[in-house]
């Protein structure tokens, strides 16, 4: 399935529109990815367990997005936009939306 952020895919026409598509995923961090974040921000740098659990709610986020999309019959998702959130303490949510089209 193609994705894009842009509003149209390059060398395609776009035949018909689905609607809005979505997914979320939220991810809980565990005590001990917390505390070395922590550090890790007290010391400078950068914390590789918070960048592993960023890129894998993404993921997750733009594979549901996908099969929502596949579901309603559409092969491309268009305008593609990722927001993050951090939700409390120790969770951390990724939400992917975008159109759902065909293209041929």
């Amino acid at each position: 399935m193609i994705t894009t952020t842009t509003g149209s895919v390059e060398g395609k026409r776009i035949v018909a529109y689905h609607g809005i598509v979505g997914g979320e995923a939220v991810m809980g961090a565990n005590f001990v990815r917390d505390f070395f974040a922590r550090v890790t921000d007290i010391v400078g740098g950068r914390s590789g367990a918070y960048q592993k659990e960023l890129r894998k709610a993404r993921a997750i986020a733009l594979e549901e997005l996908m099969e929502e999309a596949a579901e309603i019959g559409a092969n491309a998702v268009v305008g593609v936009n990722l927001d993050t959130e951090i939700m409390g303490e120790s969770m951390l949510m990724v939400v992917a939306s975008g159109t759902a089209v065909t293209v041929e």
